[in-house]
């Protein structure tokens, strides 16, 4: 055999070696990225993969443990991929009633890190990871996150270990995340789904967000906690659908309690009121406007829904209620 003969043979052989690769490489990259969204959903409930938008309330409560509200959380669909935003009390629940799937999202966004918003963040690392979650899910908040995550591993690192070393054999490593920090912009942008994050004012927090969604057939925005914000304002102008807190501003007293003197203050600048949010979406004009966390303190949804009247809003208006889909 020639030297030319043989050098042709091996460089053969390497490409085909380097195709071999490749095409492994291709397929671990595409279960990954399969197995880090999620597919299983809860036996007995359908899963919904059809390419058009839906969002879903799986709780639109409070700090008040309301048993018909969950803990404020929000899903967006679009396909196979499931964007959750903020991890409210009870959302692992509602995901799987919801026929979400149960062993992981595309990604979790943070809207804040206030408790009632996150206590369901144990729940969604961890469920999800119990029910086969195999690879880093990503999260992205404000800055806190990766602390915040991190307490919450070491937390939990004797169930880590029990579940890994013991009967269990769980998957190791399938309870990682990987958070993403941000201080605002454009946060996920693939396939035709852009996420942007727009900085809110949330009273003392130094970081708070709404989120505004953009799909192949629909446009949300979801307001998580904020006070009146023209940069909110902005981007929900024409949006399909704007999800927004509220408070019945004609419910606003000093209450019975150590610092209750301070409460009407605390709700204008934490919060919007009812007559607030009519007059901005008036301005805004949504094609839907969703109310969630709502503070009623002793008041009815009517009296919310007619201040957000009073405040000029004439357009669609729709209470939230837990599992609903729009």
């Amino acid at each position: 055999m020639t030297c030319s003969r043989a050098r042709g043979i091996a460089l053969a052989g390497a490409l085909a070696l380097v195709l071999v690769l490749v095409v492994a490489l291709a397929l671990t990259l595409t279960l990954t990225s399969t197995a880090a969204q999620g597919q299983r959903a809860f036996p007995g409930v359908t899963r919904d993969t059809a390419s058009v938008t839906r969002l879903i309330i799986l709780g639109s409560g409070t700090p008040v443990p309301d048993p018909e509200r969950s803990g404020p959380a929000f899903a967006v669909t679009y396909g196979t991929r499931t964007f959750l935003f903020d991890a409210g009390a009870g959302v692992m629940r509602r995901v799987a009633a919801a026929g979400l799937p149960i062993d992981g999202m595309t990604a979790v966004f943070l809207t804040h890190l206030h408790s009632d918003h996150t206590l369901g963040l144990p729940d969604v690392i961890h469920t999800t990871w119990v029910m086969g979650r195999a690879t880093p899910m990503p999260v992205i908040g404000p800055p806190g996150t990766t602390a915040m995550v991190g307490h919450i591993q070491s937390a939990w690192v004797e169930d880590i270990v029990v579940r890994t070393e013991g009967l269990e054999r769980g998957r190791k490593g399938g309870h990682r995340v990987t958070v993403k920090e941000t201080t605002g912009g454009v946060v996920y942008d693939s396939a035709g789904i852009r996420i942007r994050a727009i900085p809110v004012p949330h009273g003392s927090w130094n970081h708070a967000f709404a989120f505004r969604i953009d799909t192949p057939d629909r446009s949300i925005v979801l307001g998580g906690d904020t006070a009146p914000t023209r940069a909110l304002e902005e981007a929900a102008r024409g949006v399909d659908q704007l999800v927004h807190e509220v408070y019945a501003s004609k419910r606003v007293a000093p209450e019975n309690r150590p610092g209750g003197e301070l409460w009407p203050q605390y709700l204008r600048e934490f919060h919007t009121s009812d007559e607030e949010l009519g007059a901005m979406a008036a301005r805004a004009r949504p094609k839907q406007l969703i109310l969630a966390h709502v503070l009623r303190m002793g008041g009815t949804m009517e009296e919310v829904v007619a201040g957000i009247r009073r405040g000029g809003f004439s357009g669609t208006l729709v209470v939230a209620k837990d599992l609903e889909r729009y």
